[in-house]
């Protein structure tokens, strides 16, 4: 049950970056939500296995942190990729 409550949490905090962090038109609405939900639920996992207490605030506080980290970085990194990979795209194109 708690996964689940991580999962949504994720989901949540991955909404944010997307209307903070430029390059908005570059991916899609649902790219930083899953990518959150995916990196905090992994974490989640992990640090239960490797012991860490599901009821201890620790464990929430890395996976939504990792979850939250890697919706800030991913559309840091798509849309300065998307962009150089378009402009060779276009030169590639535009020539005779």
């Amino acid at each position: 049950m708690e996964l689940l409550f991580v999962v949504m949490g994720a989901i949540l905090i991955g909404l944010v970056p997307r209307y903070l962090l430029p390059g908005r038109a570059t991916y899609g609405s649902a790219l930083l939500p899953a990518i959150s939900a995916t990196v905090a639920s992994v974490v989640w996992a992990a640090l239960t296995w490797a012991g860490w207490p599901f009821d201890g605030g620790w464990i929430w506080w890395v996976s939504l942190g990792a979850g939250g980290l890697a919706a800030l970085v991913t559309p840091l990194l798509i849309a300065t990729r998307r962009r150089h990979h378009d402009e060779a795209l276009f030169e590639r194109l535009s020539r005779p």
